[in-house]
């Protein structure tokens, strides 16, 4: 049985590029986001069931318009929940589906950026948090061109506080540098490898 480590943060804190780190020392990583890219693809589960809510969301090729689902989120603040309760039970088979196939790895990492908000932190040993000031998350997100300022504050409004994360969390990675985010990977990784040992 493998211990379950989550790793969340709140959107340009830095949370893929650690969750990268993780994976370069050989941990299991399931990636929420890359698991509802893929369920996302012409005829895959999710792209079936958006087309069927949100037909102008769906390109002619089948897969889903992100632009033009962020546009109807905007619009009306009920499509974020009608897609999560239509999209959570795929991504949920599909994470069920990567615990049993890495059941043998000492440590797997679950990189779910709404751990928290939708309770799976319930599931996880542990949880990591990655942190950065808040001028620097807004900076990271806005420069990226991705999305508009108030396309970043209505996925704020939706994500549990920053502040919040830290509190409830088992362990918290500085991302303001690769360096300081290194040294945090490996010393969460230490002190979990401690804690199955304390429990062998």
């Amino acid at each position: 049985m493998s211990f379950v480590l989550g790793l969340t943060g709140s959107i340009g804190m830095g949370k893929s590029t650690t969750a990268r780190m993780f994976a370069d020392k050989g941990i299991p990583v399931w990636d929420a986001d890359a698991t509802v890219h893929r369920l996302y693809a012409p005829g895959q589960p999710a792209a079936l069931t958006i087309g069927a809510l949100f037909p102008s969301a769906i390109d002619a090729d089948g897969s889903v318009n992100r632009a033009n689902l962020r546009a109807l989120i905007q619009a009306d603040p009920t499509v974020f929940d009608r897609l999560n309760t239509a999209v959570h039970p795929l991504v949920a088979a599909d994470r069920a589906a990567f615990l049993m196939a890495h059941d043998a790895a000492p440590i797997v990492l679950l990189d779910v950026p709404l751990l928290y908000e939708i309770s799976l932190d319930h599931a996880c040993d542990a949880v990591a948090v990655v942190s950065a000031p808040a001028e620097v998350q807004r900076d990271r997100v806005l420069s990226r061109g991705a999305m508009t300022e108030a396309e970043f504050e209505t996925i704020l409004a939706r994500q549990m506080p920053d502040a919040e994360k830290r509190k409830r969390a088992d362990y918290i990675i500085p991302t303001t540098s690769l360096e300081a985010a290194e040294t945090a990977v490996k010393d969460v990784l230490a002190d979990i490898q401690r804690r199955i040992a304390e429990h062998a």
